[in-house]
């Protein structure tokens, strides 16, 4: 995980220090800036060049190989220079060992000869062979120009915006305190500007130079230029006939069982030992963990990768939410006729009794059940409602440009699971304080995309049968990027640690996706064929029901039969002061 920003200007623009602080904490391991200068020649052909400024600023989170790798990454002989924020997991279906910031950077290099629009293509033949999660920003010094991008799926934060100066930014984060000169880079391709066509903005212009787009396509280009997308269309076939149910040992959820171990081995095979590490005491690894259906079967499958004794940390969040806690008593006093009565039972740990907790708990019970052999550590993160309130302005600024009551009630889950900081309680002990020594962090996030586990595709399916459900996921797993990921990013890494996302694997995805509808999910189909087979279903929702079975397999019993639950409803981040606040409202 790095930090990103870049600015283009004609004063050398560095991010301000709040940013820059921002910045190193999402990369405590190495910060560095590079600037470069170059004259442009304007457009009337009569006023002197102009130089122009590139500043460069990358911090990193070490993650790969066996040293840290500093960035920006500059060549020596063409002066080009790479922020790299990302994973390539794989180069052209070649699984990538050791770092993977210096390969990218000399791919890209090698695509930088013959002329420039022969590198433009080369560069989105690079591009098009990176499997995994990015965001960069790359200077080719031989041909002036700059290319910037998300990968197709938009897992990683990148921001773009135009000061008061006229000059370009783009960043991880926000740079400054203002969201409304910065948006999320787009995820559709790959942006170029040639600065040969810079203009020289007046200041407050929102476009000092045009941006090209090298777009993903998903099938063969008819021209070049063109990313090659990973990611195909939906199966959209609908049956002809009312499908089987699905049962435990179809050839489709025991493949999906293996798929997804398969991504998920990639993302926690060979993680560098993190500070302070103690073998067979600190974790590399930890869940963000609910206790339901996703974040389980993550957990319980990583249980056959790490080697058994080493520790594995359950992130469990909850928060004092005072809406609940007033409603619960005056239900209370209505029901025992008094607050005498009231204040005479037992009381009840408001992080206790979160819906997550609670599922948490339950899950984490059957994890240590199931693989009895691993050392399954539960973090209990009570997080105060004073607490709260004086973080709210840090993860308000964090999640800039998103700004809705959901997008912070979210967010403010995320931001205290990440930090990683609780109580654990052995058997024989009171709770004790714990921080968690990972750096890779595992979250379930796709899963309801990809195997309709809303809500919401019920009620398409009700509405619209086959038809309208497709629909559904096609809507969700197409704004994922534009509604979940580049805010969680941004959150999430605030704490020097990396969220890697399983079920988001392009090879995963694109899997998938081509299967028909009704492999994923029991809407519409037919009773299970024999008594034995309808019983050990009974119980489990339509919803992500292949996921389900797969949970099935592996002996998860109660945890396949989790309903699915919000964050913000699971954690109590939702609605604490005021309980007629709709999502989608603006914050103040």
């Amino acid at each position: 995980m790095c930090g990103i920003f870049f600015s283009l200007s004609t004063n050398a623009a560095e991010p301000n220090p709040e940013t820059k602080a921002l910045l190193i904490q999402r990369g405590p391991d190495s910060c560095q800036t590079h600037t470069v200068s170059r004259q442009i020649r304007t457009h009337d052909g009569v006023s002197a060049p102009v130089t122009l400024y590139l500043t460069f600023l990358s911090t990193v989170l070490s993650l790969r190989g066996d040293h840290v790798f500093k960035q920006p990454l500059v060549d020596s002989a063409s002066q080009s220079v790479l922020c790299w924020n990302g994973e390539a997991w794989k180069i052209d279906q070649e699984r990538v060992s050791g770092n993977d910031t210096e390969l990218v950077f000399d791919r890209l290099l090698r695509a930088g000869s013959g002329t420039a629009q022969q590198a433009s293509e080369n560069l989105a033949e690079v591009i098009s062979s990176i499997s995994g999660p990015f965001a960069f920003v790359f200077y080719d010094a031989r041909h002036g120009r700059v290319f910037f991008s998300r990968d197709c799926l938009g897992r990683r934060s990148l921001l773009q915006g135009v000061d008061n100066d006229g000059s370009l930014k783009i960043c991880s984060l926000c740079d400054g305190s203002s969201s409304t000169r910065f948006q999320e880079v787009g995820f559709d391709g790959v942006y170029m500007i040639d600065l040969d066509d810079y203009q020289v903005s007046v200041p407050g212009s929102t476009e000092p130079c045009r941006i090209h787009t090298l777009p993903w396509t998903n099938t063969s280009p008819t021209s070049t230029g063109h990313l090659r997308n990973p990611i195909p269309p939906m199966n959209a076939t609908v049956p002809e006939e009312q499908p089987p149910a699905l049962e435990i040992e179809t050839p489709f959820v025991q493949d999906l069982q293996l798929r997804l171990l398969d991504s998920l081995a990639l993302r926690i095979e060979d993680i560098p030992e993190p500070p302070n590490y103690i073998h067979g005491q600190s974790a590399k690894v930890a869940v963000l963990f609910s206790g339901g259906l996703d974040c389980t079967l993550l957990a319980r499958l990583a249980h056959d990768v790490i080697p058994l004794d080493e520790p594995i940390d359950l992130l469990n969040v909850a928060f004092e939410n005072p809406r609940v806690a007033a409603a619960a008593v005056a239900a209370a006093v209505k029901t025992k006729h008094g607050a005498a009565a009231v204040a005479s039972t037992e009381p009840v740990s408001a992080y206790e009794a979160c819906p997550d907790r609670m599922t948490g708990r339950s899950a984490h019970a059957e994890l240590q059940m199931t693989c009895p052999g691993r050392p399954w550590r539960f973090i209990a993160i009570d997080v105060p409602y004073t607490e709260t309130i004086a973080h709210r302005a840090s993860v308000k600024r964090l999640m800039r440009p998103h700004n809705t009551e959901m997008d912070l009630s979210i967010a403010c889950a995320l931001y205290f699971a990440s930090r990683g900081q609780g109580t654990i309680t052995h058997p024989t002990s009171v709770p004790i304080s714990y921080s968690t020594t990972a750096r890779v962090l595992l979250s379930g996030l796709g899963a309801d995309e990809l195997f309709a586990g809303y809500g919401r595709h019920g009620v398409a399916f009700t509405r619209g049968g086959f038809p309208d459900l497709i629909s559904e996921i096609q809507l969700d797993v197409g704004r994922l990027g534009q509604r979940n990921l580049g805010r969680d990013d941004r959150v999430l890494s605030h704490w020097g640690r990396e969220t890697r996302f399983p079920f988001l694997d392009e090879d995963f995805v694109a899997w998938v996706l081509q299967a028909p509808v009704w492999q994923k999910c029991g809407f519409g189909l037919s009773a299970p064929r024999s008594e034995t087979n309808a019983e050990r279903l009974r119980g489990i929702d339509n919803e992500k029901m292949a996921l389900r079975l797969v949970a099935l397999r592996l002996g998860l019993s109660t945890v396949a039969r989790e309903k699915k639950r919000a964050i913000q409803f699971g954690a109590r981040t939702a609605k604490m002061e005021k309980g007629r606040t709709k999502g989608t409202d603006a914050l103040d």
